[in-house]
């Protein structure tokens, strides 16, 4: 019946629904509407069984934007062949299927001019609000979002203006660091990205601060801003390994996939990882656990801090801070021992 109501030119009208059910047309129209309470009772129930049996098809377009509402979230990432943003938005997308709302994911790279445009793309398909993973320091395209009352929030990255969920990037990096140091270690090197996001800064900073409570020396040399995928770790240990100078006997890779690019650099080095070297992460990915020596990683809640920003974006009515943060945990495994 369904599939004949596809290929009728008349399609049924929920007035005819409602004659049918003997009912009035608001009645049927909340019958079939899952966010009224009375969507269980014996009289909806009879409602949904004739307009099945009718090949009745609810539009949900057309009857959200009666409310001036689509139900839908726009969430914006840099890629999503970065693991972490894609277990990011996975967890926005179920939140928000529980609270019946539909999510559209769209990619901005790192260029702002691309973000832009995205956003505008967004908001000319009349989304309910924004989640952006996509936040610079200092971003003016959130700055735009906030002075034309855009409802937004941030998640991983902030700009400490927005409202945003994020982890605590500066305590993590030092329980990273710390880790390390209290393994024995104390010629520790940071592979990072650039510094031009908050997650970036924080990560850089717990590290220093570490490093200096704990008198150890910061060797620069050993500092290194690439990028963040795997390419750039294995850039990065590859610049480690091969420096005729003093190496480093652990390093602190501020995301999973720096690390397993570091990771791939020592074995084609020849150097034993948890035995020559130490290695931890950040964001325990799925696959950090399932390498053939385990990552020692920093884990990150990302369920926790994606319903957090659902509720930011959409249920905000001055409930919560500003800056929502979660604090992060250390995962320790085989890549990391003492020295």
């Amino acid at each position: 019946m369904l599939r004949e109501s596809f290929l009728d030119n008349k399609q049924i009208t929920l007035k005819e629904i409602a004659k049918l059910a003997g009912v009035s047309t608001s009645t049927a129209s909340r019958a079939l509407d899952e966010r009224f309470d009375n969507y269980n009772s014996k009289i909806a129930k009879n409602i949904r069984e004739i307009a099945e049996k009718h090949g009745y098809i609810r539009n949900i377009i057309a009857s959200n934007l009666r409310r001036g509402t689509t139900r839908t979230i726009g969430v914006l990432v840099p890629y999503l062949s970065d693991t972490v943003m894609a277990l990011l938005y996975e967890n926005i997308a179920n939140i928000a299927e529980r609270h019946n709302y539909f999510t559209v994911v769209a990619t901005a790279g790192n260029s702002k001019e691309r973000e832009r445009e995205v956003i505008k793309s967004l908001l000319d398909r009349k989304v309910d609000a924004l989640i952006l993973a996509t936040c610079s320091l200092d971003d003016e395209n959130i700055a735009s979002l906030r002075r034309n009352k855009i409802p937004h929030s941030l998640i991983l990255r902030t700009d400490g203006q927005s409202y945003s969920s994020i982890g605590d990037d500066k305590a993590g990096a030092y329980i990273a660091t710390k880790h390390l140091i209290d393994l024995g270690h104390k010629k520790i090197a940071l592979i990072n990205g650039p510094i031009k996001s908050s997650n970036s800064k924080y990560r850089q900073e717990g590290f220093i601060e570490a490093m200096k409570t704990s008198n150890l020396k910061l060797n620069k040399d050993w500092i290194i801003n690439l990028g963040f995928d795997i390419k750039s770790g294995e850039k990065s240990g590859d610049i480690l390994f091969s420096s005729k100078k003093e190496r480093p006997t652990a390093i602190f890779a501020t995301n999973d996939e720096l690390a397993i690019g570091v990771m791939s650099s020592a074995y084609n080095h020849g150097i034993a990882i948890g035995k020559d070297v130490s290695i931890i992460g950040y964001g325990d990915i799925p696959l950090s656990s399932r390498l053939p020596i385990p990552l020692t990683t920093i884990q990150i809640p990302f369920e926790y801090m994606a319903e957090r920003a659902f509720n930011l974006a959409i249920n905000n009515q001055g409930h919560y801070p500003l800056i929502n943060m979660v604090t992060p945990t250390l995962i320790s495994r085989k890549s990391t021992s003492k020295i």
